[in-house]
């Protein structure tokens, strides 16, 4: 975490946490979601209009990169100076790049070492890694495949409902919010 960050948090304890702001969908991008992109549905299943805006600018996205974190519940999130902005998954906390000699790289840009592969019902492929768990990017599928058929990585067959309770993460912290 930032330094600047923890000395916001200390100056500002109390700043009420935000929900349904922020999306990180399934490609590892980053959107910005408005009250009128919220009313469209949930993130990822509300079409390109319900996800929000793109972010582009490089430099937030390495800032939230750097100050993502998840809590005990499982809820995935960047703590913004004092605030938490709690982070709606389009698919798992984590999208993975891997490169042609294997070694996988998080969205946020972080080097991580896969601990184990896992495949879903529909074929899409993901590791647990050091870092935590997460999707293989749908561009770098073509690497995981060659990492499978080399017998670098063994996948378990896994049906897509279950990865959320297994891994602990929480797709939609609004959603939870708002059930409490």
């Amino acid at each position: 975490m930032d330094e600047i960050v923890k000395q916001a948090l200390a100056k500002w304890p109390n700043v009420p946490h935000c929900y349904g702001w922020l999306g990180l969908d399934a490609r590892g991008n980053w959107y910005l979601r408005d009250e009128q992109a919220q009313a469209q549905g949930a993130f990822g299943g509300a079409g390109p209009q319900g996800k929000g805006s793109l972010l582009q600018h490089q430099k937030l996205i390495e800032f939230i990169g750097r100050n993502y974190d998840c809590d005990a519940q499982g809820r995935w999130f960047f703590q913004n100076g004092p605030q938490r902005v709690y982070v709606e998954l389009e698919a798992t906390p984590w999208i993975w790049r891997v490169a042609a000699d294997f070694s996988v790289a998080a969205h946020s840009g972080q080097s991580v070492r896969p601990q184990r592969s896992l495949v879903d019902d529909a074929g899409r492929v993901y590791l647990e890694t050091d870092r935590g768990f997460g999707l293989v990017h749908t561009q770098d599928v073509l690497f995981a495949a060659d990492a499978i058929e080399s017998g670098l990585w063994v996948p378990e067959q896994i049906a897509a409902a279950q990865l959320p309770h297994r891994f602990a993460y929480v797709m939609s912290p609004l959603a939870l919010q708002q059930t409490a």
